[in-house]
């Protein structure tokens, strides 16, 4: 892709992906197929700050994990209240940075 087109979207998606891996992100967007580019800007990524708000509304409910796509963990935590509240706890430090990698990992599904 065009250099222009990968700061744009780095400049507009930068929030979505763990801050270490845009360097590498960029690099790989740089040495990827123009043809990709029409599913690349097709992708909804979950946004770092809707998942923590989840997270501290409604996490014992396993919420958190199913608007990010952890399935099994949002039945666990569903089906233990959280954890008995501790596993919702721990997650109001870990969702930001679990959502920022499954968004990564769908971004380089697509890449």
């Amino acid at each position: 892709m065009e250099q222009q087109k990968v700061d744009m979207f780095m400049m507009m998606n930068n929030k979505y992906f763990p801050e270490s891996q845009i360097p590498y992100i960029r690099e790989r967007l740089l040495a990827g197929d123009e043809n990709r580019e029409g599913l690349l800007h097709s992708l909804q990524f979950k946004d770092p700050t809707i998942s923590l708000i989840l997270s501290l509304m409604c996490g014992a409910l396993g919420i958190d994990r199913f608007y990010i796509g952890d399935t099994g963990l949002g039945i666990g935590k569903l089906i233990t209240c959280g954890g008995f509240g501790i596993w919702a706890i721990i997650d109001w430090f870990l969702i930001m940075g679990s959502t920022r990698e499954k968004n990564l990992e769908r971004l380089m599904s697509v890449i």
